[in-house]
């Protein structure tokens, strides 16, 4: 007897929406809604907005489908729609970033590679993270976008990118305390080689 890969059974569910089956659609929906829910409410921070959202991306990857190639995996492809459409609803709420030339350098290396965060206290305070410091952290650390494509995306420099990044980080570091307890934890790490 041989088991169905994930990618195999995700095959076949797009097959089986392409071929209009909403039951398909439903379990589509089902399998990517809760990660692709989290992915809006990193960069939304509010629940309606976040919800709004997602069901956005979820009509328009559906109406689309038949331009999905299989190149990529499934979610990625519906990842780059919620992460596109989430920045959309940030342009038309026209979320302020802090241009490069406010900054003031003097403080703005980190290293916090071996600082250890619960999961739930990191999610909280990166809540509490300034629009555009959370919108590129999030962006960079969790969506793994390079510091060039969030410059494009959200039409500032990459110089800015990195200084928001940065500056997001020191204020985490000041939300929250460094714990050990907790059976889920999460390490937040300098990336080498940021771009």
């Amino acid at each position: 007897m041989q088991i169905a890969t994930h990618n195999e059974t995700n095959t076949a569910l797009i097959a089986r929406c392409k071929d209009g089956d909403n039951r398909a659609f439903k379990e589509l929906y089902d399998l990517y809604a809760k990660a692709m829910f989290n992915v809006c409410m990193r960069i939304l921070n509010q629940r309606d907005e976040a919800e709004d959202v997602l069901q956005e991306s979820f009509i328009s990857a559906f109406k689309n489908l038949n331009q999905y190639n299989g190149t990529a995996s499934f979610g990625s492809w519906l990842k780059r729609i919620v992460i596109n459409k989430s920045l959309d609803a940030l342009r038309k709420k026209k979320v302020n970033l802090i241009s490069i030339d406010a900054i003031d350098y003097a403080d703005e290396e980190i290293n916090d590679d071996e600082v250890v965060y619960e999961t739930e206290t990191l999610r909280k305070a990166i809540q509490q993270l300034p629009d555009g410091y959370r919108i590129i952290l999030s962006l960079f650390l969790f969506e793994d976008l390079t510091h060039k494509a969030i410059a494009a995306k959200l039409n500032i420099s990459e110089g800015t990118s990195k200084s928001q990044y940065a500056r997001a980080r020191k204020k985490l570091q000041e939300l929250i305390q460094p714990s050990g307890s907790g059976i889920q934890q999460v390490k937040l790490k300098n990336k080498k080689n940021e771009q």
